[in-house]
Formats: structure tokens, sequence, C-alpha cells
């Protein structure tokens, strides 16, 4: 079973992500190292003993709806009671609602803690934090007074509603609309799709953020407004009152990640006898909700990364605890009596060590990317905008990256486990279902790519990626005559070269609006940029940590896996036009 690995954690945080440097400065305040460990200590007790015992509850029972009504698998709702009352939802909230204001840095860790205990429980309150960020820089004080301090505290959850049968990543076909009473409120009509934790036992309340268009709004992406719709109306005294016009109609039957429910809601519909018309009050300003919603869908972006870390983490604990245990042929290695245990075979032990790289190298990119959120807060002026550039830079890499590291660490883990891994009884092929959504949502792997080439490449007038390749460079400045790292200095030097020759050309394509060509490598430069990043910050790790253990890992990495960087390169070179051709041959429509 999983078992937090709170020193791992704990040590990229301080000498990978740069958390150490920050509590020197004094940049995170009076936050001091011993409350991050003790945070983090308790966290990984948590969802080691409390959390990660009732996975396979919510895999093998799943949410369940009778009458519009969700019912949790058993256990979760208590489960949820006592990490809501361990203060664990408003780790990070604002601290004039009753948050503790801690930075993003150890939201992530803890985050992946709760995942890897169990992605399906873990992904619920993700949403509630994202709307609480979301109502507190767009809604109006009232809505703040009425909603933010039971949001922040985890006593109401909230949603994301975005997605609708015709309108799944273009939001410009959204028709859920949007009807003025006239009293400053609004009534919402329409269906929405795959709402994560939209009816549920958990809460009292739950507070939705919709999107829905105006009768006069402009059409595409800029006449989209956000709404929000209580499950409950709030009286004046803060107590609950009549239901609103909104329902679960159905749940999704997964692949994985079956506790959590994915729910159809029907919004207006006359829900048990009201008038027509689910009742919403508007966040921001009408026509301007897409960018109120991605407030909350930027920072939603990099939880589901580390979602990704979480799965790998989980798959690589489980696939190493069974290598040892599995006893099959011989080895070379092994000199005990009987078969050798698997792990002792070299082809396990690079499988085991794939696992492990991408795992880390996911946790890195990551953890900096929440290092970058959370100094962009706490500085100013161009040092303030360096650092949120920085965030959006490595925002499409933490979600796309790690999420297909999640899918291909937790099928390495299957292959490890051999024929037990398509069997459900070891859990293997559990983790591999629930990971395979996490490269779909919150914006698909493939749409992270086109942001990360044409958004986040001409960042800075199309310098900030380069300062960042600099900064990857004098890691690698490092690795001089250090001994154990065998080539990888060579090797890194030879990628980071690589990296340099794929952006500046990509930047080319760009400003001489060359666009099919750039979309084309989008997805082959976003691994090439993770890939090259990933072995820098293993050997950042390494020279930190001052151990054996990180220096082979770092240069396993180098020597066995940081080939395919070269081979990337020439994709985002030289591979549009056949792409291209190609492509044509599948178009029928």
């Amino acid at each position: 079973m999983y078992r937090a690995p709170v020193e791992e954690i704990a040590f990229t945080l301080k000498h990978v992500a740069g958390l150490e440097e920050a509590l020197a400065s004094g940049a995170l305040g009076d936050l001091g190292s011993d409350l991050v460990d003790a945070v983090l200590a308790e966290a990984g007790r948590f969802a080691t003993e409390e959390v990660a015992p009732l996975y396979k509850a919510g895999d093998e029972v799943g949410a369940v709806l009778k009458d519009a009504a969700v019912t949790t698998p058993p256990g979760w709702k208590d489960l949820y009671t006592r990490w809501r009352e361990g203060g664990w939802n408003s780790l990070t909230g604002p601290e004039e609602y009753g948050g503790q204001g801690l930075p993003m840095m150890l939201s992530v860790a803890v985050l992946e803690m709760w995942n890897s205990a169990s992605m399906a429980f873990g992904i619920g309150p993700t949403l509630t934090m994202g709307a609480v960020e979301a109502l507190e820089k767009h809604a109006t004080d009232e809505l703040k007074a009425i909603y933010l301090d039971k949001l922040v505290s985890g006593e109401w959850m909230g949603t994301m509603n975005l997605t609708e049968p015709q309108a799944g990543s273009d939001l410009a076909a959204l028709r859920t609309r949007a009807e003025r009473v006239g009293d400053g409120t609004y009534r919402i009509f329409g269906q929405k799709i795959f709402i994560t934790y939209g009816e549920h036992d958990f809460t009292d309340n739950i507070v939705h953020l919709v999107l829905a268009r105006l009768p006069d709004a402009p059409a595409g992406t800029r006449g989209i407004s956000l709404f929000l719709v209580p499950k409950f109306f709030v009286n004046a005294d803060g107590s609950l009152g009549a239901r609103n016009d909104v329902f679960c109609s159905g749940l999704e039957h997964k692949l994985g990640i079956h506790g959590s429910p994915t729910c159809t809601m029907i919004y207006g519909d006359g829900f048990g006898g009201a008038e027509p018309g689910a009742i919403g009050w508007l966040i921001g300003e009408e026509n301007k909700g897409l960018a109120c919603m991605f407030t909350m869908m930027n920072n939603a972006r990099l939880a589901v990364g580390m979602q990704g870390v979480a799965i790998a983490e989980a798959a690589f604990q489980k696939a190493l605890a069974y290598a040892n245990e599995r006893r099959q042929g011989k080895a070379a290695s092994y000199s005990g009596e009987g078969m050798a245990p698997i792990v002792h075979h070299p082809d396990v032990q690079r499988n085991l060590l794939t696992m492990k790289a991408l795992t880390q190298i996911a946790r890195s990119i990551s953890y900096n990317c929440a290092h970058a959120i959370d100094m962009a807060r706490v500085s100013e002026g161009d040092k303030a905008q360096h650092w949120r550039d920085r965030a959006n830079l490595l925002t499409p890499l933490a979600k796309a990256f790690s999420t297909d590291v999640g899918v291909d660490v937790a099928s390495l883990g299957v292959q490890v486990h051999g024929g037990m891994g398509f069997i459900e009884e070891t859990g293997a092929a559990a983790l591999y279902r629930d990971a395979r959504i996490a490269p779909i949502y919150e914006g698909t792997n493939g749409i992270q790519a086109i942001d990360l080439v044409t958004r986040k490449l001409p960042l800075g007038e199309g310098q900030h990626v380069h300062g960042y390749i600099g900064e990857l460079g004098a890691i690698v400045d490092g690795l001089k005559g250090v001994e154990g790292f065998g080539r990888s200095e060579k090797l890194l030097r030879e990628a980071l070269d690589d990296l340099t020759e794929a952006t500046r050309y990509l930047q080319e394509k760009l400003a001489g609006n060359s666009m099919q060509e750039a979309l084309s490598a989008a997805t082959p430069y976003q691994r090439l940029i993770s890939l090259v990043a990933g072995g820098a910050y293993l050997a950042q790790a390494a020279l930190a940590g001052h151990d054996n253990e990180r220096v082979a890992l770092a240069r396993f990495f180098a020597e066995n896996m940081l080939g395919e960087v070269a081979a990337l390169k020439e994709r985002v070179l030289g591979g549009a036009e056949s792409l291209s051709l190609a492509g044509a041959s599948l178009i029928t429509a």
C-alpha cells in the first residue's frame, strides 16, 4: 500500500524547487522550515493511514446516483469530514476568510499525497480551492461575505462547469444561456457534462461556477459570462434555504477514478417543482467570464499535473515492492538460493529506474511551477513579472508532461507485475485506469503544447524561455569535475543545444506566421523541453544531496533516456511536412 514519500517531497521542495532559498530570504514571511516539515509529516500520515486504506472501496464501489442524489463510497464522507477538520482545505486560503495563507509549494506537495493515496478523493477539494481563488479575485464583496468562509474551510465545496455535449475544448460553441431577472440575479438554463463532484454527500451545499451566454452577448468566447449558482440558497443569517433549480441527471461510468462522481448537471428544468431557471449571480463582468474562469483553471492545470506525479509515485512504489517479492528465473547479480527476485533482472531494473526518474522529473517541474506562483505573489514590479512569466511557461509543462508521465509510469508498473498486473487484484491496473483521464481534462495535452508554443515562447519578447534555458545550463555547469556522473555533463549540454535550436526554430516560425509548422511541432517540443529540464533537475538534486543514489539516478537518466531529445528535435525541425501530407489522407469530412 502507498506510503507518502515525505522525505523525498521535502527534499525536492527545498533543494530543487527553491523553497529553502525562499525561506532564508524571508520572502514567505515568518514561515520556517520546522513548520514546513510538520505540515508535510502530518499530511503524509493522513494520506498513508486514512486516505489510502479507502482507495479500494472507491475503485470497487464507486459513486452511486439515486433520485438525483449521489452517495460516495463507504467511509468517504467521514474521511472528508476528518480531512476538512484537519485544516487541509484551508491551507492556502486567504487569511481574511479563515485560510492559513501558506504557499502554493506546500499545497501541491500535500495535493500529491492525497492523489497518490486516492486520486478520486483528492480531485474533489482541488476544484473548491480553484473556486476560492476565482471568487476572491473577481466576485463582489457581498458574494465573498456569503460564500468564501465556507468554501475556504471546506464546509461547502465548489465546482467548475464548462463542458457541454457540443462544447468541449472549443467553448465558443457553448449554449447554456443566462437571462437577466432585473434584481441583480440571473436565471440559468442548460446542460453541463463531465462535472467533477457536481453532486455528492460530502457537504450540505455545493457552489457551482457556471459559464453561460446572455441573449445579447457577442458571438464566440467574447460573449461568455461566469455565474455563481448554489445548490441551496443562503438565508440572511447564513443558514441554508430553498433548493435551487439545479440537479444531477446522470453519472458517467468511467474507466477509472470511480469514487469521483462525474455528473451531468441540468440547470433551469423546474427541478422539484421550482420555477424554471437556476438562480445565479454574476462573477466579474458580463461577457468576460472566460477570463474569470481561467483564474480557476490555471491553478487547476497545475493540480492536474500533480495527479500525474501522484499516480506515478504510487505506481512506482507498488511495482518496486512487487519486484522485490516476486521470484522468477536466474540472475547474475543474485547469489541466493532458488529463483531470484525479479528486481535483480536488468530489464526490470530499467523499467523501475525509468519509472523513478520520470516521477522525480515531473515532481520537480511541478514544484518549480508552484514556486514561481509563490514568488510572483510576494514580489513586485519587474521581479513579479519575471515570476509570472516563469509560472506561465512551466504550467503547460507541469500539466502535460506530468500527466503523460502518470500514464507511462502506471503502464510500466503493470509491465513489472507481468500477468499479475493485468489482474485487478494487485491494484496495478487500477492506477493505470485512474491515470488515463489526466492527459485529457483541464485542456488536453495537445492544447497545452499549443499554448506552450504559441503563447509562452513569446513571453518577454521571446527571451524568457532562453533565460530559463540559461538557468538549466548553470545547473549543468555544476557537474564539472564532479565524480560519479559519467557522461552526464556532455549529454546534458548536447540536449541543451538541441533545446535552444528547437526553440529558436519555433520562434522564427511564429514570427513568420508559419503557424502550421509551429502547431505540428508543439507536442514534440513540449516533451523535449520537459526532458531537458528534468535532466537538469535530477543533476541539481544529486549535487545538493551528495548521495550515491541520486547521482546514479541522474546518470541513468542522462545515459539511458536523454537520447530521446535529439530525436524530438528532428521532429520539431523536420516533421511538419510529412505530418501534413499524411494527415490529409485521414480527412473524410
